[in-house]
């Protein structure tokens, strides 16, 4: 990063219960499990050394407290907004993923190409990618040239917005992976051009620390929702 460029860290939170269950998560407050508080004390080290000087978080449990942690290693304040949510996953929130194959394996399918508008009583990409990039553009006008933020937020949603925010085209979000439970993305903004740049993507901290993460073979969703 050039002394000049603004940085923006996007931090998915720490693991759940729910998401190692492989369970839809939503809007509903599932707190961090063990693991995920350990995830996040890891994370919140990494991250406090970038030196950042303001904070911005999703108001659900899971990314609250992975933003608290950054909070006390850095020495800040987060800005609560819920517009950092995570996708409503609406009827399916709780289900698990072979649950919701087993019952409704056409909306599944739809569900697993990223068309989460299919879920009755569930939010569009599109919805999400405007409420989360609104936030993403605020936080960096408010950052001075050469400061850096963080913003805490969920899989699915940083995802596409990510894609959203960079300017590439929104079907290039099928090809890249989610991010894993604290794991970060870095952009920056060097004021040239109007354009930011991706400088890193899943980084992550301390794994070694926490506990490996078991993949069933039937759960592999286009983005990480949660």
């Amino acid at each position: 990063m050039t002394d000049a460029a603004k940085r923006l860290v996007l931090l998915r939170h720490g693991r759940t219960a729910w998401n190692q269950e492989r369970r839809a998560q939503g809007h509903i407050d599932v707190p961090l499990d063990e693991v995920g508080r350990a995830q996040a004390a890891a994370a919140a080290s990494a991250v406090a050394a970038l030196r950042p000087v303001a904070l911005w978080s999703s108001d659900l449990a899971r990314a609250r407290e992975t933003a608290a942690y950054v909070e006390a290693a850095g020495g800040l304040t987060a800005v609560v907004d819920p517009r950092l949510r995570e996708y409503d996953l609406g009827e399916r929130t709780g289900m698990t993923m072979p649950e919701y194959a087993a019952s409704f394996p056409d909306e599944y399918a739809a569900f697993r190409q990223g068309r989460y508008e299919v879920v009755p009583g569930g939010e569009s990409t599109a919805t999400v990618t405007a409420r989360v990039t609104a936030v993403l553009r605020e936080a960096l006008a408010a950052l001075a040239p050469g400061e850096c933020g963080v913003v805490v937020s969920h899989g699915g949603a940083l995802k596409v917005s990510l894609v959203e925010v960079l300017g590439w085209p929104s079907g290039l979000a099928a090809t890249v992976r989610g991010l894993d439970n604290c794991g970060w993305a870095e952009l920056e903004d060097t004021g040239a051009g109007g354009a930011l740049r991706l400088a890193a993507y899943n980084r992550v901290a301390g794994l070694d620390t926490v506990a490996a993460r078991p993949r069933p073979k039937d759960f592999a969703p286009p983005e990480r929702v949660g």
